[in-house]
């Protein structure tokens, strides 16, 4: 983000992930400007003992700078500052801190020269802060049944809440490339993407920050990443994360072979990846309602009942990405990105 202002005072916004399920935590400081990239905002610290990620009488973590996004809630020279999370005295990172690891992981040289790109599909649903049921819903009841809902007009709950959150995505430089209503009524995706590397599990918390922001703002409704918010016959929440490489979207370097020599690599450590796709996952990978069940991989063309989709755009080009729909919509995008490139390159 190209930073030009020349104002003598800078209000900035420390963004981090907490101890619990990385929840997203912050805090404000006044800074002396002028800033032009993260590398002119300092360290901080925080109160670890109050975040579940450190002991009361050792409570002291330190805030790393790594990103900055204009910040769309302030006036007068604002910043988001997404950090990660260290120890003082040693420099280690924290155990919560999945970041470190995947930056590791995109600076290997036989991943940084495929230049994996990430476009992750964060659905998200929309509750009432006071009864904890989708907004729009009959209180203790149910709509319609499913149908009219996905990419609806005229039938949806919380647009200018999805709308809101897209334009300050976008005010923020955030590569936020669309939204739509999704199945089940209250609920809504967002896209991030495509980026590269460790830009995708940045961009995607910092859009979730924005989110929570947006529902703070309006008081009455806030929203949960749970993978099936309501139990029956309704559609559950992911974050599908589409995936290429170089290699991939290149049909003189493999196009679509090297997809499948890929999706193999997958198929191969299933397991370990489901036990890192989210929380509560197991209540939305049943083999119903788009998607596949959970202690099964398999794969196909345009199928959104498998664990990988490839689309019939790249089937027919013999090149392009490919989709792991098996994420959930708490899934930590760091982890999963991180995971993808791994299996698969290293």
């Amino acid at each position: 983000l190209h930073l030009s202002s020349l104002d003598d005072k800078w209000t900035v916004e420390y963004i981090w992930l907490g101890g619990n399920d990385g929840d997203l935590r912050g805090k404000t400081r006044t800074l002396e400007g002028p800033i032009r990239a993260v590398s002119d905002i300092p360290t901080w610290n925080y109160d670890g003992s109050s975040t579940n990620q450190a002991p009361g009488i050792d409570s002291e973590v330190t805030l790393v700078p790594r990103k900055v996004y204009r910040d769309p809630f302030r006036a007068f020279s604002p910043l988001l500052v997404l950090c990660d999370c260290y120890e003082p005295a040693t420099r280690a990172p924290l155990k919560t801190n999945a970041r470190a690891r995947a930056a590791r992981i995109f600076e290997h040289p036989d991943v940084a020269c495929e230049e994996p790109w990430f476009g992750i599909e964060q659905e998200y649903t929309l509750l009432d802060s006071t009864t904890g049921w989708p907004i729009g819903w009959p209180v203790g009841g149910f709509p319609a049944p499913q149908g009219p809902y996905y990419c609806g007009v005229g039938k949806m709950y919380g647009r200018e809440i999805a709308e809101a959150h897209f334009r300050a995505c976008h005010y923020a430089g955030l590569d936020v490339g669309g939204l739509n209503a999704e199945v089940m009524p209250s609920q809504w995706e967002f896209q991030v993407g495509p980026c590269v590397g460790i830009d995708a599990g940045d961009q995607l918390w910092v859009a979730r920050y924005i989110l929570q922001r947006v529902c703070e703002l309006r008081g009455d409704v806030v929203v949960t990443l749970d993978p099936k918010p309501v139990a029956g016959d309704w559609n559950g929440a992911g974050a599908h994360a589409n995936y290429s490489t170089r290699s991939m979207r290149t049909p003189a370097l493999g196009g679509i072979k090297e997809m499948e020599r890929a999706i193999a690599r997958l198929r191969e450590r299933h397991a370990e990846h489901i036990a890192a796709y989210g929380s509560g996952n197991e209540r939305r990978l049943t083999g119903k309602h788009e998607t596949a069940a959970m202690d099964e991989f398999s794969y196909g063309v345009a199928d959104r009942g498998a664990s990988i989709r490839i689309g019939n755009e790249s089937y027919l080009a013999r090149a392009g990405y490919m989709e792991d729909r098996r994420p959930a919509a708490n899934m930590d995008p760091y982890v999963v990105t991180a995971m993808l490139a791994e299996t698969t390159l290293l």
